[in-house]
């Protein structure tokens, strides 16, 4: 039986037994019957699995035996230190090893920079998982982290105008003043220290997120969610929703990560998914509205309808990607349909704000650890004095652009990519790997359906690459990097952090100005240190790496000491 019929077969038995006509005999009869069949489906995925791990060429890689029948190494891969242990393995077992994840499914995991390359440049026949896209479809809506193939090549080649040099340079400003404006807040907040010594605790992940909100809305879509000033208990209705959606997707338990590979359970109704569709609802209702009022303007700016590539300019995202669709020179084949255009208002909101504000919030993590760095970085910062800076001299800051390099290589926001072949393959390697079998081998092939994760994290910090002290905070290095890094693919120095190929991060400048503009602002004006232990703020092996309090996964924080900063 196909799966499509065994989800239609367990909603109508659901639904009918749970109809108002139906006697209680009924109701455990079709319930029964229901959950047979779910017990069945579950059963055909772990068959297909084995099949599949069974006949793939990747059988013959070394790896871990699983540490369960149903869920394999999942859990303790997926752990607050779930990296460390793929790290073990490679000690053990290989640049190249398999382990099985849920339901009898495997994994291919390696960190060997050829073959890396090979799968990240052929992003067309290496795609996201269905299970990575759904779970960003029911946050960020169709637009484009969730498409695929030619639907990803159209869209992005609309899109690409948008986040060009010339546009970034403009939205800078707005970084600036958003973050000259956070600043202006925390120094509000340090004129009635609670500690004696001059110190106000600040919770550094809340403050940031809230400010990369404002930037993200302003430049995305000129919107003011005025985030960082509203009052936490009536939001403003796009606020509120994007709070929510995140608030669901940080928030998620071990169980409903599992239970998210099982395609029969993304169409139940549970409370999780009933918050995150209306949340995702308000997003796109609000969004179209916001496209309908911009093209109304755009229209009046071009009453003969005739747009090139040469009027593509403005303030703000979606006016550009607006005037880059309605292009006359765009080529039809190239253009988005509405609902396609209104589909990436949720993708800039919330993927354009939330890495980034990740990532500053680990910088800030880096330079309380490091009061050197912390100190050195300032007294460069304070040769610059001018309160708005532009992208150009923010750019010929030396010492800032070496200090987030370093954090975009020790603490990437993404944790890792998977994968998944489209059809069969050969993935090259640059150093020859022994098989289980002792076989040396310097190619795999892979067939249709095989999963392989790159674990950017692990790359970002590998001791082969980045020499013995990888592992520290060190942005000197950048003035001297190992030959070994040349190997590394990205689209951004050596680094691993925005990937490569077709889908590499889009918005990689808009996100590097906006780092940079909050770090310029805060790191002149704070001393910063941590409020708590280091061995407290831990970091989970999902998609997004936030900080959280060990033993507190309500939610995601970075406790911080601030105080003004004493005159260089």
């Amino acid at each position: 039986m196909e799966s499509s019929e065994v989800i239609s077969n367990v909603r109508n038995l659901l639904a009918s037994s749970l109809s108002g006509h139906s006697t209680p005999a009924l109701i455990l009869g079709g319930i029964g019957t229901a959950s047979l069949l779910v017990a069945a489906y579950v059963v055909s995925i772990f068959a297909g699995n084995y099949v599949q791990a069974w006949t793939s060429p990747m059988r013959v890689l070394p790896g871990p035996k699983r540490e369960s029948l149903m869920l394999g190494s999942f859990v303790s891969a997926h752990e607050a230190d779930g990296h460390r242990l793929l790290e073990s393995w490679f000690g053990q077992y290989g640049r190249a090893i398999r382990y099985y994840s849920v339901f009898g499914s495997q994994r291919m995991v390696t960190i060997d920079t050829k073959a890396i390359s090979h799968v990240l440049k052929d992003g067309y026949v290496y795609e996201k998982s269905d299970q990575i896209r759904h779970d960003l479809g029911a946050v960020l809506g169709t637009g484009l982290l969730f498409v695929t193939g030619d639907d990803h090549k159209r869209q992005r080649k609309a899109i690409n105008p948008a986040f060009g040099p010339a546009q970034i340079r403009k939205f800078t400003e707005t970084f600036i003043a958003k973050a000259n404006e956070l600043r202006d807040v925390w120094l509000t907040l340090t004129e009635k220290p609670v500690r004696e010594d001059g110190w106000t605790r600040v919770d550094a992940f809340e403050w940031l997120n809230k400010a990369a909100l404002d930037m993200v809305g302003l430049t995305g879509f000129n919107y003011n969610f005025d985030a960082l000033h509203a009052d936490g208990a009536h939001p403003n209705e796009l606020y509120g929703a994007i709070s929510k959606s995140l608030g669901i997707t940080g928030a998620r338990t071990l169980w409903s990560r599992i239970v998210s590979f099982v395609p029969l359970f993304w169409a139940l109704p549970t409370e999780e998914s009933r918050g995150r569709d209306a949340a995702l609802g308000t997003i796109t209702r609000i969004g179209a509205r916001l496209i309908e009022q911009k093209k109304k303007q755009i229209m009046g700016e071009h009453p003969d309808g005739t747009l090139t590539k040469d009027d593509i300019s403005g303030h703000d995202l979606l006016s550009l990607l607006l005037k880059s669709n309605m292009a006359g020179d765009l080529g039809d084949n190239f253009r988005m349909s509405d609902a396609e255009i209104i589909s990436q208002v949720p993708t800039f909101i919330v993927a354009g704000h939330e890495t980034t504000s990740t990532l500053v919030t680990w910088t800030l993590f880096a330079l309380a650890l490091a009061p050197d760095v912390q100190r050195k970085l300032r007294e460069e910062l304070c040769l610059h004095p001018y309160d708005s800076p532009s992208l150009e001299e923010l750019n010929g800051i030396h010492y800032l652009e070496s200090v987030l390099r370093e954090a975009l290589r020790l603490y990437a926001p993404v944790n890792f990519s998977t994968r998944v072949a489209q059809q069969a393959d050969v993935i090259p390697f640059e150093a020859p790997f022994v098989d289980k079998y002792g076989v040396q081998r310097s190619e795999l092939r892979v067939t249709k359906g095989d999963t392989i994760i790159i674990p950017t994290r692990i790359l970002n910090r590998s001791k082969e690459i980045w020499g013995d002290d990888a592992n520290e905070f060190k942005p000197e290095r950048w003035d001297h990097l190992p030959q070994e890094t040349s190997a590394m693919p990205g689209i951004y120095n050596h680094l691993l952090t925005f990937l490569a190929g077709p889908h590499a991060c889009i918005g990689f400048r808009f996100a590097l100005a906006e780092a940079k503009s909050v770090l310029f602002s805060l790191v002149s004006s704070f001393e910063f240190a941590l409020a708590v232990q280091p061995d407290d703020i831990v970091r989970h092996f999902n998609i997004v790496g936030r900080p959280f309090m060990d033993g507190d996964q309500s939610r995601p924080q970075l406790p911080l000491l601030i105080r003004p900063a004493q005159e260089v």
